[in-house]
């Protein structure tokens, strides 16, 4: 009879995903020889190889990939278990894995996790922030609980909240300020840098300038918005942000903020996480908090620009020299 632990399960699943001992055996907070007795132990009890063992790095062999499927599979049915318990509180307690991405992530997750924690003593937040794929993937494999993501991403498996919309600004030079804010068309004929590929933020700016494709010299990647912002105070050209992402990324550029004439582009930020979750009646609860942490953020926002008497209509910017606060936290429920 093979006698499986969960512990060689999870250390397989580090493996698998990391590829190396060395950084498989950090996850897992033990020593590499340790991790490397573990697997070697698992393999002996199988009977078969789980991974090719090369210089470098490791692969799964064929019986190996197979074995993960199944090893994921027990380990979400065991996280679920735990889940179940954490259901049966009357707020939420416990280790709450939560996903988010890099567009959203900067801006708005201190005030969430600040308003989180003092709502709920008991809630021990964990953070992963990465593209939406990859957050759509770890959620169906039960490594997250849930995600902030721009909707919809339309996986049958997963439910979406949307929480509020928020509108594109585009940035330009300092020496720009005061021009005519460009329509989609005029943006098409300008230097327009985006977020590299795989970002959602880029599909969406590609989609409301109605790019299909371009050439080189008309479109230029960044690794993300702080990037982009900077190319353009350096005079390369122009790029497009979200709002609440404006009061940080200005503040030290010399760049123009500018939104467009209605109608606004714009994107719906929502919650997801599985329809099968024990814990669906909880993330109900945090989404709410996510909502009214943004709200109050968006508020702020407004009222920055209506005190410099910058107008909502798109032809004046608001001051780089505004700092980013964090939002008023909402009321204990």
């Amino acid at each position: 009879m093979i006698n499986l632990t969960l512990k060689q399960l999870r250390y397989f699943e580090a493996l698998a995903k990391h590829g190396h001992f060395g950084r498989a055996a950090d996850v897992c907070a033990i020593s590499q020889p340790a991790l490397s007795m573990q697997i070697k132990e698992l393999e002996e009890q199988l009977g078969t190889d789980l991974f090719e063992r090369g210089a470098r790095q490791v692969r799964l062999t064929n019986f190996g990939e197979a074995f993960a499927e199944r090893v994921r599979e027990i380990l979400r049915s065991v996280d679920e278990l735990g889940d179940l318990a954490r259901a049966s509180r009357s707020q939420p307690v416990g280790r709450l894995r939560i996903g988010i991405i890099p567009t959203v992530a900067p801006y708005l997750l201190p005030t969430i996790i600040g308003n989180l924690t003092n709502l709920y003593d008991g809630l021990d937040i964990h953070v992963r922030e990465t593209l939406t794929s990859k957050l759509v993937e770890e959620l169906a494999e039960g490594r997250l609980d849930t995600a902030i993501v721009a909707l919809p991403v339309s996986e049958p498996s997963l439910t979406e909240v949307a929480l509020f919309s928020e509108s594109f600004v585009l940035v330009r030079p300092s020496e720009d300020e005061g021009k005519p804010v460009p329509n989609r068309e005029a943006l098409r004929e300008m230097r327009l840098l985006l977020l590299e590929e795989g970002h959602c933020f880029r599909d969406q700016a590609l989609s409301f300038c109605n790019i299909q494709s371009a050439l080189p010299r008309e479109l230029m990647d960044g690794s993300s918005l702080s990037t982009l912002v900077q190319m353009v105070s350096a005079g390369i050209g122009v790029t497009l942000i979200p709002e609440m992402a404006v009061a940080v990324e200005t503040r030290s550029a010399s760049v123009s903020a500018v939104r467009f004439q209605s109608p606004q582009p714009s994107r719906t930020i929502g919650m997801i996480w599985r329809k099968t979750s024990p814990l669906a009646k909880q993330l109900l609860r945090i989404s709410e908090v996510v909502r009214q942490s943004a709200e109050a953020m968006r508020e702020h926002h407004d009222s920055v620009w209506r005190a410099q008497d910058f107008g909502l209509n798109g032809l004046a910017q608001p001051s780089n020299r505004s700092g980013a606060e964090t939002a008023p936290s909402p009321k204990r429920q």
